[in-house]
């Protein structure tokens, strides 16, 4: 697999690049890493694809032969173990989730101590125990226990209640869990506070995650809101840090509309600092637009929900996110976490007396396309000539109002192409000559 670490962990197909031997090998190097500050227990949590137990044995194993205690508390969102980890004062915690990819992905992400994702510089340091297979091997009693905890995940559903004031009596909320790892936890969560809730796509059996359903599948909890008669809908992601919302018309609440409505909220309470979000390339356009014209502004991250926290902490921001609906809420939790975005996004529109509906109106939309390209070879369209004449050509042409932005994903063999501009005709005219030369040169089609 080359470089272990991506943008968000290691992620490979389950038993064929992320093999059981490699998850062993990352668990005790990650273990090895985290026991040199602490000799407190590793939580380990996973999503529900069936390929998760497997691994997870795996990594348990690594980790116990490290000599450190493994923490499992089965199925539950990702950010239930960061939440798990710093409040049980654990050394860290490590989630066996591919988040939104397909089932036969799985990936492996670790937390320390403090619930943070690791930083770059930790994560070399586990490649390269992952790499030497070396380290102490403690024997007779000092081999490390596995302890069963599913309890446990009840603590992080309790810490989101209590993060928020919100009274949904009198609410009909469609949910839709991607039969991923919000699914034992949605429906109870928000009826738990006086909504009723129409639950779908709940109802995992280890093959179904994220199966033409969850956030990625936006046209499902739109529909699926309408027929069951609900007031608002949210879809999550597999491993439940990604939200999408759908209000009372019908219409979409992705992550740019939730930074706005929840932000803006924020900074006329002179509540936000430095008056800022932090947000990616792949935001719209009208997000910084509607902030610059209420007295604030958006800073800009790399992509990736790393990137986002690492900018957050270097300026003091408290809310950032991406396009995704992948938001941090930075006062409440370390990561971000779809079922908090919900209630955030809910205590908003109570707070302001306003429907979902309305306050999305704070920003305008810019014509914005998408294009993801699946490719034989995702590296080396930067030097390609053909590929960055097709892009100087078409940031000409969308300036000024517009602009353009390539990138490779850093999960998946995918080359992403994204694309602004006032008049929506004049940007997938451009665009195309742009995607056509990635198609061509890198080996790829159009991802669905």
């Amino acid at each position: 697999m080359g470089k272990f670490f991506g943008t968000d962990g290691v992620r490979g197909v389950a038993n064929s690049e992320l093999t059981p031997e490699l998850a062993l090998r990352i668990g005790r190097a990650a273990a090895l890493v985290l026991g040199e500050q602490s000799k407190q227990p590793i939580v380990v949590g996973r999503d529900t694809r069936i390929s998760g137990q497997m691994l997870e044995s795996a990594v348990v194993a690594g980790v116990a032969s490290a000599g450190l205690d493994a923490l499992l508390v089965g199925v539950i969102p990702t950010p239930g173990v960061a939440f798990l980890t710093k409040s049980l004062g654990c050394a860290g915690g490590i989630v066996i989730s591919a988040s939104h990819n397909p089932l036969e992905d799985n990936g492996i992400k670790v937390f320390g101590p403090d619930g943070y994702k690791l930083s770059e510089e930790m994560e070399e340091r586990i490649e390269e125990l992952i790499a030497e297979d070396s380290g102490a091997r403690p024997i007779a009693g000092a081999v490390g226990r596995v302890v069963a905890k599913p309890e446990a995940a009840g603590l992080y559903i309790e810490n989101l209640k209590q993060q928020v004031s919100v009274d949904l009596k009198g609410l009909h909320l469609a949910v839709d869990c991607a039969n991923g790892a919000t699914s034992p936890y949605a429906a109870q969560l928000f009826s738990s506070l006086g909504a009723k809730v129409t639950a779908l796509y709940d109802q995992p059996n280890g093959t179904n995650i994220n199966h033409f359903c969850g956030s990625t599948y936006p046209e499902k909890i739109q529909s699926l809101t309408k027929e069951a008669g609900a007031d608002l809908g949210f879809a999550f992601d597999g491993d439940g840090d990604r939200i999408l919302a759908v209000d009372e018309e019908g219409g979409f609440i992705d992550g740019d509309k939730i930074l706005a409505i929840v932000g803006l909220h924020l900074l006329k309470q002179e509540r936000l600092p430095s008056r800022k979000v932090v947000a990616t390339a792949y935001s719209n356009g009208g997000l910084r637009k509607a902030f610059v014209a209420s007295g604030g502004d958006v800073l800009y991250a790399k992509p990736g929900d790393r990137y986002v926290l690492e900018t957050m902490l270097d300026t003091g921001s408290i809310l950032g996110g991406e396009q995704s609906g992948h938001i941090i809420f930075l006062e409440n939790s370390t990561t971000g976490d779809g079922m908090l975005t919900a209630l955030k996004l809910l205590e908003t529109s109570q707070i302001l007396g306003q429907a979902l509906a309305e306050l999305g109106k704070c920003m305008d939309i810019f014509p914005q396309e998408l294009v993801n390209i699946r490719v034989e070879e995702k590296n080396g369209w930067q030097e390609n000539a053909r590929i960055q004449a097709a892009i100087s050509s078409a940031q000409e042409q969308l300036a000024p109002f517009g602009r353009l932005f390539v990138r490779a994903s850093g999960t998946e063999p995918v080359i992403r192409v994204m694309g602004e501009h006032p008049d929506g005709d004049v940007l997938r005219r451009v665009l195309e000559p742009v995607v056509k030369a990635i198609e061509d040169e890198q080996g790829g089609s159009r991802a669905s």
